[in-house]
């Protein structure tokens, strides 16, 4: 049987490659949608994964790590003076614009936090040092990000929100499919960017129904001739956009939560698992990139199936004097159906591994010289793997239709 398979497989070479042309194109195009849609999965939540921080706390407005209110900084010394919390730091992530030297403008996600903390740091820094971003105006940037911003090196500069800005760093690797590109800051330097042309006060009054103190934050627009001249440290009435928290060694972490929540007005504590599902299922649900990400590669499926299915039918068509001959001297249909799916098989597995190995380089490539992570993970692999056998065999089921129904009297038929 396995080698009347093969023999009527490669009977036609031309025919061949072509069915294989459409396999790879197939699995090639499957597996790279669901390596982009693995990529953009975890670049969802990159940067809580870069935090070893316990909770988050946010706004209670929050939908999304880029879609929220923000606190006031003052929230950052409450909470460092609650019981279970064992350390407390601020973390800003805002957009800002990017003008380079031919004044192009980019935008930018600004992500600021405290050099000196512990709960929050970009990955592989490659150039300079994280101290260097104590420096007023001073930022990092990704080296795979160099051609979005227009520079080249360390110590250029450039400025964001009409303010200078000087590279001290690099990182490699901080990149997002779902952001703009990442500028790494203090949280003096993001303070004063943000809030150039700005200027911010404190309203705070006593409560009558709770008899607690409780305060608002209030920017207005200042003449461009009052411009902080150097970047300063925040204040009470400044914005930041969460508060890292780790918990201390015994203590309960929902306790510490429901403690944060009701001694921060307005703000809800969410778990680092709790935050990363949030914005990972905002991403794929609410947006529709997850379902056109399926919709391409459910596109693959079916062009594969239609090459392969088409190319099986045509072959035992082509020999189906030979089927009938075959039922005339006594095979029973098991027998046959056994050859038109080891066929499916054989081109299953001789068109997988050349489309792995094609996708594997377009994906080093692709990281190389585009910043662009493409995903392929040995469970994507695997998966795959697995679809493509699936689609090659359900392809086979229009040739077996076609052999049920031969008669073998048409061997003796002129």
């Amino acid at each position: 049987m396995a080698s009347l398979a093969r023999k009527t497989l490669f009977e036609d070479i031309p025919r061949f490659l072509v069915a294989q042309a459409g396999i790879m194109f197939a699995v090639s195009l499957v597996t790279i949608q669901t390596g982009i849609f693995n990529s953009f999965a975890r670049s969802t939540t990159d940067l809580i994964e870069d935090s070893p921080a316990d909770i988050w706390v946010v706004h209670k407005t929050i939908i999304n790590l880029d879609q929220q209110l923000p606190m006031p900084y003052y929230y950052l010394t409450k909470s460092q003076r609650l019981s279970g919390v064992k350390r407390a730091e601020a973390l800003i992530l805002d957009t800002a614009v990017w003008l380079d030297k031919n004044d192009k403008i980019t935008l930018v996600r600004l992500i600021s936090f405290d050099p000196q903390g512990q709960l929050f740091k970009p990955e592989n820094i490659t150039q300079g040092n994280i101290d260097d971003l104590n420096q007023p105006y001073a930022v990092m940037v990704d080296e795979l990000n160099l051609k979005t911003l227009n520079v080249q090196k360390m110590q250029e500069r450039a400025e964001i929100n009409t303010l200078p800005v000087q590279i001290v760093g690099m990182t490699r690797g901080n990149t997002s499919i779902t952001a703009n590109t990442f500028v790494f800051t203090s949280l003096s330097n993001a303070n004063t960017y943000l809030n150039s042309g700005f200027q911010s006060s404190l309203n705070c009054k006593l409560s009558s129904d709770s008899g607690e103190i409780e305060c608002s934050n209030i920017r207005i627009k200042t003449p461009e001739n009052q411009l902080p001249p150097k970047p300063a440290a925040l204040d009470a009435a400044d914005s930041i956009t969460f508060i890292l928290v780790s918990v201390d060694d015994n203590a309960d972490i929902d306790k510490v939560k429901a403690e944060l929540e009701a001694n921060l007005p307005d703000t809800r504590a969410f778990t680092k698992e709790e935050i990363a599902n949030l914005n990972r299922t905002f991403w794929l649900q609410r947006t529709g990139i997850g379902f056109i990400l399926g919709l391409g590669a459910t596109v693959g499926i079916i062009v594969g199936i239609a090459i392969v299915g088409q190319i099986l039918y045509a072959s035992v068509s082509s020999h189906i004097k030979e089927f009938g001959t075959l039922k005339a001297m006594g095979a029973s249909n098991k027998y046959i159906y056994g050859i038109i799916i080891e066929q499916a098989l054989l081109m299953a597995i001789l068109g997988y591994f050349p489309s792995l190995a094609l996708c594997l380089g377009i994906s080093t490539w692709a990281a190389a010289t585009q910043g662009i992570l493409i995903l392929i993970t040995p469970t994507t692999a695997i998966l795959v793997f697995g679809v493509t056998v699936v689609m090659c065999v359900g392809s086979a089921f229009f040739a077996i239709q076609r052999v049920t129904k031969v008669d073998p009297a048409i061997v003796f038929k002129a």
